[in-house]
């Protein structure tokens, strides 16, 4: 089966981060396992996956985040406790965790450089070089009908391209926080991009299509990875692996998601997430929804 027929299948998450906008809470544990609700980020990013048929997944993480693999396992004595109080839901709910897929941990060690690229050369050994994957900040969660990464797949499979990015449109006062997309004029797909420039004030952006963590590489990205310097800050930027890859005139596609991203990379956007989230719960979004209206702001 050559690369272009292979269903994806597996996932990088990368979860090597320090967290340092969230201290103290992060000093001893990830941020990736803070809770939306009930749930650790981590746990909606894998949900994600598996929703988008993904089987396999591979955790980038560092020294001391144990506790993520500890999640993703079984836990005898709280199922023994759940199942003795009769607790049958929530022990359905536990003991489904460890079975949403096959989890496999490698950890980014510090002879690497610093960067959101970087996790894929940690996971590059686990990686045929004929497949597909899927590739995922920690902080990054969407709210869609149709899962975003299963939307980037099914594009992956329509147009074959070496890389497919998901981006959405910010407003003007958020353009500089983000990596925005130069898309080409000319192109057999029209969200080919010519570039991906990170970070760009008003007015030097290319557009306000801006990249966030969901994608779908070939082994092509695997191969450039191993070869792009670091760029800003001394670290290894994906823009600058998908950049090279254009300039190549390989194809990579920038594609609007159907939906609505949300990070948790600082605080402020943490608790705006922790809200929507909330708003969709059929249990409590009604109710939350009225304490809201309450308030007087």
């Amino acid at each position: 089966m050559n690369r272009k027929s292979r269903k994806v299948k597996k996932a990088i998450i990368a979860a090597a981060g320090y967290g340092t906008r969230f201290l103290p809470a992060t000093k001893n544990q990830p941020k990736e396992m803070l809770p939306i609700i009930d749930k650790p980020i981590i746990h909606h990013l894998v949900e994600e996956c598996v929703d988008s048929g993904i089987t396999d997944i591979i955790m980038v993480t560092r020294v001391g985040q144990g506790i993520m693999e500890d999640y993703f396992d079984s836990h005898i004595e709280l199922e023994q406790m759940l199942d003795t109080n009769g607790k049958e839901d929530l022990l359905k709910t536990v003991k489904e965790i460890p079975t949403l897929a096959n989890f496999v941990y490698v950890r980014q060690k510090k002879n690497l450089p610093y960067g959101n690229g970087t996790p894929l050369l940690v996971a590059a050994p686990l990686i045929d070089n004929d497949e597909a994957f899927v590739y995922m900040f920690g902080d990054d969660l969407t709210i869609s009908k149709t899962p975003v990464t299963k939307q980037l797949i099914n594009v992956y499979y329509e147009q074959k391209p070496s890389a497919i990015l998901a981006v959405q449109e910010v407003p003007d006062n958020e353009v500089e926080r983000y990596g925005t997309v130069k898309y080409k004029k000319k192109a057999k797909y029209k969200y080919e991009i010519e570039s991906l420039l990170e970070k760009m004030p008003l007015g030097k952006n290319p557009s306000n299509m801006a990249q966030f963590g969901r994608f779908v590489f070939s082994y092509d990205v695997i191969n450039q990875v191993k070869k792009t310097p670091t760029g800003k800050d001394n670290e290894l930027w994906v823009s600058d692996v998908l950049n090279s890859l254009a300039k190549k005139g390989a194809r990579v596609i920038a594609q609007p998601i159907e939906g609505e991203w949300l990070t948790t990379g600082d605080p402020l956007r943490y608790m705006k997430t922790q809200v929507r989230f909330a708003l969709e719960r059929e249990d409590i979004g009604r109710e939350f929804s009225e304490y809201l209206r309450s308030l007087k702001l």
